[in-house]
């Protein structure tokens, strides 16, 4: 039955014993300063949370709660409220009931929004309560922008059918209103629909009869083709003009950026076209700059781990390297340890191509390859500026390696990335870039190797049958007998990750503190002997151990951890996964994988 009676939300939390009346009266003051909804004021002062208010009302309202999070969801049924609605009175149709919709609503209390809702939809509306957290979410997934896409591609085509684009006629739309031009509105709609699934890259790759535009998410591209190829030139040609890049130019490759708001978010935009078979390929990495910067204690590391590189990047000198290979997150890392040096004490400079995160009180330095501003260059310069911490955004070549080295060797903590496998194959990628072994020995304190894997989605994860090919593998890596009491997990795919089985990611990582006697190794020139004297070091565990534990506790799946272990050494025995994982392997249950990392 539809709830029609006013009930104040304050009232019912002191009658359930949730907040006093002291607590409530002071929410109620700082709900009239921050004009928001006393709900959101309580959580914010940490007297109730989200979960408490939302049992609250449907015991007193008798009405179904609903977690969304685990809820398997019609598109088409979420879709008879358009977005804009469900947006406004934060609610999002579940079920087609037969003689009457049932729609979760953040805030059942809200008497217009129900009034509103049921003239809308014309069917009697049965509430449900939900979380507002998860229903933005949700939102964010159903409502995706690639039929408004498909859309304003097809009205862009209509528009350029019948002859070339012309760059003119686009010069003089420019001076016109921007949201009544077809390309802007469909650039629009390209990046709105990115920043909503949480996209890292767009790509858009013109082919012989099509359109392709693909975006990144969690590290895997998803692909959405439009039969209007001809509007290509016209979207690369806007962008090209966004960025400042010259838009006569179509035989060379050429980069720039700019930076663009998207629902209210600061998105910086690093642009890279390149000419093929059929006109201009365009992707772009898309950078919040609105997001919060996160610190060590938030990458998903292992405690252990964090204590350790916390210990050396606060120490005075000496060099710290985060590896990998592209997109494995090293940048992530970087930010969160100099974020954590940052303060008033510290001078702090970097050198960085391009600056991905603005950071107060840090002298950013972009690199301009162009007037020879180069990583070598801008170090050279930098220790003439009095720093206490140095970043290289990555060591390129033996003369950036060189003059980083010599900086830790006179007194300053020098942070740095680098393009290798492995922490230990780290050594022999300076060594091959020309430093010298007794050089490293005495600058190098720690290696922090990484990768990123996909986790499993927690509302469809089931128990995972391993094909043969797997199971193979498994045993070539720690054997028969410890591989046979291992068990796994894998997501079916549901509508919560839109079915690929996966939602999110975690880091995995391996952190190498050397030793005296990997030192002597590096001095005596041997790298087999410091190889040895690494895999044997205190503490030292392999990103695939520590990613099969996280494949044990049902946090990624046994498949991710077989794609990072093409690119890294398995050279470990069976004792590093018994010791880090005996106590879980047998622990499959939900609020393990819930619980993990």
């Amino acid at each position: 039955m539809a709830f029609r009676k006013k009930i104040r939300l304050g009232d019912l939390l002191v009658q359930d014993g949730l907040i006093n009346q002291q607590q409530l009266d002071r929410a109620l003051s700082e709900q009239k300063r921050r004009g928001r909804k006393l709900g959101s004021t309580l959580m914010d002062l940490g007297y109730v949370s989200e979960d408490q208010v939302l049992d609250s009302l449907a015991r007193q309202l008798n009405l179904q709660r609903v977690d969304l999070s685990r809820y398997e969801f019609d598109p088409d049924v979420v879709r008879m409220l358009p977005e804009t609605q469900a947006r406004r009175f934060r609610a999002v149709v579940l079920a087609d009931e037969g003689d009457a919709l049932l729609v979760g609503m953040a805030d059942p209390t809200d008497i217009f929004a129900f009034d509103e809702l049921s003239r809308y939809l014309k069917r009697p509306v049965r509430q449900a309560v939900v979380s507002e957290t998860q229903l933005v979410r949700m939102l964010d997934r159903i409502y995706r922008r690639t039929a408004e896409i498909s859309n304003l591609a097809e009205e862009l085509g209509q528009e350029l059918s019948g002859s070339d684009y012309d760059i003119e006629r686009l010069l003089e739309e420019e001076e016109q209103e921007q949201s009544e031009v077809p390309v802007a509105k469909l650039l629009k709609s390209l990046f709105e629909d990115a920043v909503q699934v949480g996209a890292s890259d767009i790509h858009i790759e013109p082919d012989e009869r099509l359109l392709r535009i693909r975006q990144r998410v969690d590290g895997v591209l998803q692909e959405h083709e439009m039969k209007e190829r001809r509007i290509a030139p016209a979207l690369v040609l806007r962008l090209k003009l966004m960025a400042g890049l010259d838009i006569s130019e179509k035989r060379m490759p050429q980069d720039g950026r700019f930076n663009i708001r998207v629902k209210k978010r600061s998105i910086d935009v690093r642009l890279s076209t390149m000419p093929v078979q059929y006109g201009e390929s365009v992707v772009m990495r898309l950078l919040d700059q609105s997001g919060e910067m996160l610190d060590l204690a938030q990458l998903g590391m292992p405690e252990d781990t964090v204590t350790r590189l916390r210990r050396h990047i606060h120490h005075p000198y000496g060099m710290v390297l985060v590896t990998g290979p592209t997109g494995s997150g090293k940048t992530t890392t970087l930010y969160a340890a100099l974020s954590e040096l940052n303060d008033a004490e510290k001078k702090i400079i970097t050198a960085e191509d391009p600056v991905e995160y603005r950071m107060p009180r840090v002298n950013q330095v972009q690199i301009q390859t162009r007037i020879g501003l180069d990583f070598a260059r801008i170090l050279r310069s930098a220790l003439r500026q009095d720093p206490d911490v140095m970043l290289v955004g990555e060591m390129r070549d033996s003369e950036t390696a060189d003059i980083g080295m010599r900086a830790a060797l006179t007194g300053h903590m020098v942070l740095s990335t680098l393009h290798t496998n492995d922490a230990i194959g780290t050594v022999d990628r300076l060594i091959d870039m020309g430093a010298e072994g007794y050089l490293i020995a005495a600058t190098l304190r720690a290696i922090v190797g990484q990768r990123l894997l996909r986790r499993t989605c927690t509302s469809c994860r089931q128990p995972a049958e391993l094909e043969a090919t797997q199971k193979a593998w498994l045993e070539s890596v720690i054997g028969e007998r410890r591989a046979a009491t291992l068990k796994f997990h894998v997501g079916r795919g549901c509508a919560q990750c839109n079915r690929t089985g996966y939602q999110g990611r975690i880091g995995v990582y391996e952190i190498l503190e050397l030793t005296d006697e990997m030192r002597t190794a590096l001095r005596r020139g041997d790298s087999m002997a410091f190889s040895t004297a690494a895999r044997g070091a205190p503490g030292y565990k392999p990103l695939v151990v520590s990613a099969l534990e996280l494949a044990v506790r049902g946090v990624t799946t046994l498949r991710e951890v077989e794609r990072i272990s093409g690119e890294v050494e398995q050279s470990f025995d069976d004792r590093a996964l018994a010791e880090g994982s005996s106590a879980t392997a047998a622990d499959d249950s939900d609020g393990a994988a819930n619980a993990a990392l």
